[in-house]
């Protein structure tokens, strides 16, 4: 066993000693050692419960003869950090919390790992370290918030934000909306719509990397109990059987992963963690393979912000699974992947006799909403090495569209300037140096998409950005510009008036402006450069990769 390089020979009496301080006994000592990694804590309304799931884990481990031992690990809200300076900490905390995964699960060697996230950057995160240390692993998520329920319509999150700008223009009065904000997030879990959490736990399970289920059940049922006791129960058969994710994760299960991605219209976000965590286990994940499977998958649920489903329908519906059994129809799955289970993607499908239940909330094959995927993957000389755009949230008179440019280089100055309704029908705001180095930290741009949304303007207005979109975010914005306006991007030349072309189905985004005068633009250009007070930030400007190879930091 791995742990026996901590615990066993005369040498390591000093070692045994230490564990005994612990309440370890001695017939434990000889047992497998299962680190628990648990994201929990008291201000994260995604991970306030999760102290509970990382006890049903420890009793499905003591349950199959191991014994589990806790550690703890980071984690933030992105909408509590949305719209001021934490904002800038969310992606770089993504690889603080793998690199603090690593150092705690090498200096104790654990036999197995189960790791226990749920809100946006912990699932990457953990994902990131599970690939990287190679040790049997299971990832169970604490499970999505449940829709709440204002005036006998379901809400969420977004509802609220978008409630700002209604506010604002006076559609809502502000008694309204501190009834809507008291009852829109009922409970503890990932917020309730295909936003970036709830997108990476489905992910996690399309990967085979999470038991079926573990995207998709809510945080409140006591099946997400049962759950957690099986991931212990899972990762105890995994280390006997030494099947570590590696064997799991193949170019053929990144590809389902993609896939199902497509089919649910997932958040922009993935597109920047996937290659992230593929990358630990050597696997490129290129934006062209996005953009080839997009072209491919059809778009089979619209869920919230897409929609008025969220994930308890998904879930109610057959969940990942059945999503899967629906893409097998057309080939669309690699059906003898591996998975955590032991079996197959097609051993899962067919114990559980997987099938959709509610084809309102999941479309049959023949008859999906959109015959190409969620997200789309667009070019252009605004952005060569890429941009993402969440097609689905988009709606059908905005797909192809020409505006004017109105230029920001914060998201702070963006803000204040659709708030003070200086943001016209036509224009197409510009939001810039707010990229991986030029942020830093490539902040989520959830309050002027929704503030554009919530101001009645999201089918008249676009934006585009070099930072990132939550996957909250609704409308024609298009996000990971690349390259970045800090690294000598287009995006960075782009003036007031300017002409902006946008064409989805296309896969196409142009400056319309002559290549004379941008040569003169880049003769005269100097980069905004930003005072970075936080050494964590300053080290994140100078390692991040482009949003193109998923805002990684380098290893070198």
């Amino acid at each position: 066993m791995r742990s026996d390089n901590m615990k066993k020979g005369l040498e390591k009496a000093p070692h045994r000693s230490l564990l005994y301080s612990t309440g370890m006994t001695k017939d434990e000592m000889e047992k497998p050692f299962i680190g628990i990694v648990n994201s929990a804590n008291e201000i994260v309304p995604g991970h306030i419960h999760l102290n509970q799931i990382a006890q049903a884990v420890k009793s499905g481990v003591r349950n199959n003869g191991g014994v589990p031992i806790e550690f703890s690990v980071i984690g933030l809200c992105d909408g509590l950090a949305m719209n001021h300076e934490g904002m800038s900490m969310s992606l770089p905390s993504r690889d603080m919390i793998a690199d603090s995964i690593e150092i705690m699960a090498s200096a104790q060697p654990f036999d197995g790992l189960v790791f226990i996230p749920n809100c946006d950057k912990i699932v990457p995160g953990m994902l990131m370290a599970m690939l990287r240390l190679n040790i049997p692993s299971v990832c169970i998520s604490g499970g999505p918030m449940m829709a709440g329920l204002h005036q006998g319509t379901k809400k969420d999150v977004i509802s609220v934000f978008e409630a700002v700008g209604k506010t604002k223009k006076g559609e809502m009065q502000e008694e309204e909306l501190s009834e809507l904000e008291q009852c829109a997030c009922p409970g503890p879990g990932s917020c309730s719509g295909m936003f970036t959490a709830n997108s990476m736990n489905c992910l996690t399970e399309a990967i085979g990397l999470g038991l079926p289920g573990n995207g998709t059940v809510p945080a409140v049922e006591s099946k997400r109990i049962r759950l957690a006791k099986d991931a212990g129960h899972t990762v105890m058969n995994l280390v006997e059987q030494d099947i570590k994710p590696r064997d799991i994760v193949t170019k053929q299960s990144v590809e389902n992963a993609v896939s199902v991605d497509m089919a649910l219209g997932c958040s922009t976000n993935t597109v920047l963690h996937l290659p992230a965590i593929f990358a630990e286990a050597e696997i490129d994940l290129s934006l062209k393979i996005f953009d080839e499977i997009g072209h491919k998958t059809p778009n089979l649920c619209k869920l919230s912000p897409a929609g008025e489903n969220h994930i308890q329908d998904l879930n109610q519906a057959g969940g990942i699974q059945a999503v899967l059994a629906e893409l097998s129809k057309k080939d669309l799955i690699n059906l003898n992947c591996k998975t955590v289970t032991g079996g197959t993607v097609q051993e899962n499908l067919t114990e559980l006799n997987a099938q959709v239940l509610d084809h309102s909330v999941i479309r049959p094959i023949d008859s999906p909403h959109d015959e190409q995927g969620g997200i789309a993957i667009l070019y252009g000389n605004l952005a060569p090495d890429g941009s993402v755009v969440k097609r689905s949230a988009i709606s059908e008179n905005m797909q192809i569209r020409e505006g004017t440019a109105r230029v920001f280089n914060s998201e702070e100055d963006a803000v204040s300037a659709i708030m003070n309704e200086r943001i016209k029908p036509g224009d197409v705001v510009v939001v810039r140096y707010e990229g991986p180095k030029g942020g830093p930290g490539m902040k989520e741009m959830l309050t002027p998409t929704s503030a554009i949304a919530g101001m009645g303007m999201d089918e008249q207005v676009a934006l585009i950005t070099d930072g990132r979109f939550s996957g909250g975010t609704r409308g024609a914005a298009i996000g990971h510009i690349s390259p970045e306006a800090a690294s000598g991007g287009l995006i960075g030349l782009i003036q007031e008036n300017d002409t902006i072309s946008i064409n989805i189905p296309e896969r196409k985004i142009e400056l319309k402006v002559g290549t004379e005068e941008l040569q003169k633009r880049r003769e005269n250009w100097e980069p905004v450069v930003k005072d970075i007070q936080s050494s964590i930030l300053r080290r994140y400007a100078n390692s991040a990769t482009s949003a193109a190879y998923g805002a990684k930091i380098t290893k070198e």
